[in-house]
């Protein structure tokens, strides 16, 4: 084997290696957010009497995604991946422990001081498919955003697994739950240090002017994998965040919302393991229409009935819908910036998206309240709609590739 040969090995191995690390630290940093989004309107309305707010802490969980996604985004750029990655798992204690205080203290407003914090962490965890892709080659990228997407098959085991074992080993009720996300984000800290991200100056090779963040914005490209991403996630946690108060509104057993959750996440995460070849062979505009017709398919289901098995299903299939329209408009996103505009390409693709969700997430509870489960899945097909016209509209761009600016 020739010299250069054993180096390409090496990197290749190298590479392998780091992003088996980062996907373990998706595993464990996402089983935290499905825990947050298992049992935080439960524990609210164990003593907080307005059922219409009890989505609220998640809710403010997103809205602190947007206000410090920017942050966070510069703050890699200037210090690298490691170091902004750790710092997100340090904001992620902070956070749960607050969320923890709130409940043991009765405190509303500790709790959605706890979810804002906890956006930051969130904003580093989304960020970590970015990460992937500048830890492989660039003929590699659909299937490194997707490998690591792949650990949230971890994360939704594990994450159930922890809510249903450690909801009642404390009083009161879920505050063990909040401690283990705690444990998480501290797992997920020290993995961090594991980790190899190439340095800050060999990211920011400049090819070309720098150009404006609007001119990034309007490329068809970029404006369509933003929109199909929005409606991706809009309309997954506006019935994912409703779900938990609606199957224990529908007279099914406290322990039921977690293994509805568990199937969800894995339909989110489990498609991982085979998108990336997909969008290879068959190309990000077909995968991404696939992702909006199971959407559909799920909500169908959703309607159908309010048996515990209609839940499973319509969450299981609405997380596979996602899963194709999130890996194929991340994919499509990472073509559309130079090395020296991903700071703010990324960070304007999450603003924009987690504006979305915080909104989605705080009217899902309030709707359920008000509306009830079947009137909000009707609602929904509005944005399985939007997201059916942005891939049509990616369908009518000039062959959208995987090629950068």
């Amino acid at each position: 084997m020739s010299v250069r040969s054993a180096e390409a090995s090496a990197l290749s191995a190298e590479s392998r290696r780091n992003l088996f690390l980062l996907t373990c630290c998706q595993a464990i940093g996402q089983a935290g957010n499905v825990i947050m989004l298992s049992v935080t309107a439960l524990s609210v309305i164990t003593f907080f009497p307005q059922r219409e707010l009890a989505t609220l802490p998640a809710t403010l969980q997103h809205l602190g995604v947007m206000l410090f996604v920017f942050p966070a985004a510069a703050l890699m750029m200037r210090r690298g991946r490691g170091f902004g990655f750790r710092i997100g798992s340090v904001f992620g204690m902070v956070g749960a422990g607050l969320g923890g205080l709130g409940l043991y203290m009765s405190s509303f407003v500790l709790m959605c001081a706890g979810g804002v914090l906890l956006g930051y962490a969130v904003a580093s965890l989304q960020m970590y498919r970015f990460a992937a892709v500048e830890l492989a080659p660039p003929s590699y990228r659909a299937r490194a955003i997707s490998w690591v997407t792949a650990g949230g098959v971890v994360a939704g085991t594990l994450g159930a697994v922890l809510a249903r074992t450690t909801f009642d080993v404390l009083m009161p009720i879920y505050l063990g739950t909040y401690i283990a996300m705690v444990a998480i984000h501290l797992v997920v800290f020290c993995i961090m240090g594991f980790i190899r991200f190439p340095a800050v100056h060999e990211t920011q090779t400049v090819e070309g002017t720098q150009r404006p963040l609007w001119v990034i914005a309007v490329q068809p490209r970029f404006a369509a994998a933003v929109i199909a991403g929005m409606a991706s996630w809009a309309t997954m946690m506006f019935l994912m965040s409703s779900s938990p108060l609606a199957i224990v509104g529908c007279g099914l057993p406290a322990t039921e919302p977690p293994w509805v959750i568990f199937l969800h996440v894995l339909g989110m995460y489990a498609p991982s393991f085979f998108t990336g070849s997909l969008i290879m062979r068959f190309g990000i505009v077909k995968v991404m229409a696939a992702g909006s017709a199971i959407l559909l398919a799920g909500v169908v289901v959703a309607l159908m009935g309010m048996s515990a098995w209609h839940f499973r299903i319509s969450l299981a299939l609405n997380g596979v819908g996602w899963n194709f329209l999130f890996v194929g408009a991340t994919a499509l996103v990472t073509t559309c910036y130079r090395p020296s505009e991903r700071g703010k390409a990324q960070a304007l693709n999450d603003f924009l998206i987690f504006g979305t969700t915080a909104a989605t997430s705080f009217l899902a509870g309030f709707l359920q309240q008000e509306i009830g489960w079947i009137a909000l899945n009707w609602t929904s097909i509005v944005l399985v709609m939007v997201s059916f016209g942005a891939v049509l509209w990616l369908a009518l761009q000039r062959h959208p590739t995987l090629r950068t600016p």
